[in-house]
């Protein structure tokens, strides 16, 4: 069936049955004359009427139009009442059905009901009775109607909030997969996305329902019957031995499935799968038309994600590439800006800090001697600096500065690049900041920085040992560190230094 209103088509046993301004019935019946009554009486309360002699032809009619109900006599050539009901129960879920029936037949009716009739009418009947029973189930459809969608709307709207509030591939397949399993009330849900490199689509996450029976984790899709839809943009929806087709190794009891492609700026780039094995919880087309709503709102998600990825992996190349220019130039530095990036985020985890937070802190450590670039001067020389080359020296901050500037999405890093010579009394450079008015992020540099500037060796002296470095931190706590952020670095290096020696990794003595 093609579904005209959508981007999609859809492989599917079901047919729509959507309400629209003027509701539809279908009345059912052998004899002439009451389909006659019912359809001129329905059609003056303002209802469109279209009759069927017996469930056979009303299957066809069926297969043409969508009705929002189905009013039928109970016992009919060639198909009765009780069987129409059962095909409507199968195809047609959101269908209401309503028995007609004689008094002789009153429990066969009540049967019927419990088996999925809205409702049944005693023959001989009263138009006006039948005009009320028929008021009241399209208003109890239309209250249906507007509660799945509200709870559909509510469903999007907290997947919309998060999504929103994470960049991460993983929690978006997370999020999306939470929220599938719980509206479709299904037993598996999965997603699969193509490997651009091979063109296979792979199982990227799923998620099984507790209920679920353990044969489910065995379950194999057969992909290529699975593609061969989404390449043409179907969403599937398929039911038993139908379903069983896109599955190389079904599971027991498969009564529904569904699949809806993933498309971004009009490529595949996976698809989202669903089953149930309940056979009290069979997919509608409103959980169809739900799943292919997620599934744009997941498309255009992990696009973003990917984007991103791309971004940040270009973002880090840039500040690795950065760094390693600047160490280029001097080999008594080489490593440097990796261990103040260690030390640094060691203190920051300390602190705790958010990620996000950390990441800035990182990178900015991996970059906070980049102004080095624009001192014409060896910084390194043996000896003391000399008044003037000191100077110069003290301008790296600033030089840095200014070569971020320019780099748009480098402006986050400029605080910790900046101010990493600050001092917590006020006597630091380049601009005398004390206290909480330095950045946080300068202030974990600062004491990662004067660290390793301690426990490596220079032109003009020797390393000091950790012991010795640490005495020197604990001597400057309060005066030029932040007494919070030194504590922290304290706690994390013993921390580290305590891996490295059960992993082996060498470390300063």
């Amino acid at each position: 069936m093609t579904d005209q209103h959508s981007k999609f088509n859809y492989v599917t046993l079901d047919t729509s049955t959507s309400q629209s301004e003027i509701s539809r019935i279908l009345v059912v019946d052998d004899e002439k004359v009451i389909r006659e009554i019912l359809a001129d009486f329905l059609t003056l309360e303002g209802f469109d009427v279209t009759t069927a002699p017996d469930g056979a032809a009303a299957i066809e009619r069926l297969s043409e139009s969508s009705f929002n109900m189905v009013i039928s006599d109970l016992k009919m050539p060639n198909m009765g009442g009780l069987e129409l009901l059962e095909y409507i129960q199968e195809h047609h879920e959101n269908l209401l059905t309503v028995i007609m029936t004689g008094f002789g037949t009153v429990e066969t009716a009540i049967e019927a009901m419990k088996k999925g009739a809205y409702d049944y009418i005693l023959k001989p009947f009263k138009v006006e009775e039948v005009v009320h029973i028929v008021q009241r189930g399209m208003e109890k459809q239309r209250l249906i109607s507007e509660n799945v969608r509200l709870k559909e709307i509510l469903s999007l709207h907290q997947l919309s909030e998060e999504l929103q509030a994470t960049l991460s591939l993983d929690a978006i397949i997370e999020s999306i997969l939470s929220t599938l399993i719980r509206n479709l009330d299904c037993d598996f849900v999965g997603l699969n996305l193509r490997d651009k490199h091979t063109d296979r689509f792979t199982i990227e996450s799923r998620q099984i329902h507790p209920r679920a029976k353990s044969d489910v984790f065995g379950v194999q899709l057969n992909i290529e019957a699975i593609v061969k839809e989404i390449r043409a943009r179907r969403t599937i929806l398929a039911r038993n031995e139908d379903a069983e087709a896109y599955f190389d190794v079904p599971p027991k009891n498969l009564t529904s499935f569904m699949v809806s492609p993933l498309v971004a700026r009009q490529e595949d780039i996976g698809f989202l799968t669903a089953f149930t094995c309940d056979q009290d919880s069979h997919f509608t087309i409103g959980k169809r038309k739900m799943m292919e709503i997620l599934g744009s709102r997941t498309a255009a998600a992990i696009d973003n994600a990917e984007l991103y990825g791309g971004l940040k992996q270009s973002f880090n190349q840039t500040i690795l590439a950065l760094a390693r220019a600047l160490e280029a130039m001097d080999t008594y530095t080489a490593g440097h800006s990796d261990r103040v990036t260690i030390y640094s985020k060691i203190t920051g985890a300390a602190l705790g800090l958010s990620e996000a937070d950390l990441e800035i802190v990182t990178q900015a450590a991996m970059l906070h001697d980049i102004g080095k670039l624009g001192c014409h001067t060896n910084l390194n020389k043996p000896g003391k600096l000399t008044d003037e080359e000191y100077e110069i020296f003290k301008l790296h901050p600033t030089f840095g500065k200014q070569i971020l500037e320019p780099i748009e999405f480098l402006h986050k890093l400029i605080p910790g690049v900046e101010f990493h010579h600050e001092r917590w009394d006020g006597n630091g450079y380049p601009t005398g900041l004390r206290g909480e008015h330095i950045p946080l992020v300068a202030r974990i540099l600062s004491v990662a920085d004067a660290y390793d500037a301690m426990t490596s060796d220079r032109a003009y002296r020797k390393a000091l040992r950790h012991e010795s470095a640490v005495e020197e931190i604990k001597r400057y706590c309060g005066t030029q560190f932040d007494p919070d952020v030194a504590i922290a670095f304290l706690e994390g290096i013993e921390s580290y230094r305590s891996r490295c020696v059960e992993r082996g990794i060498p470390i300063p003595d």
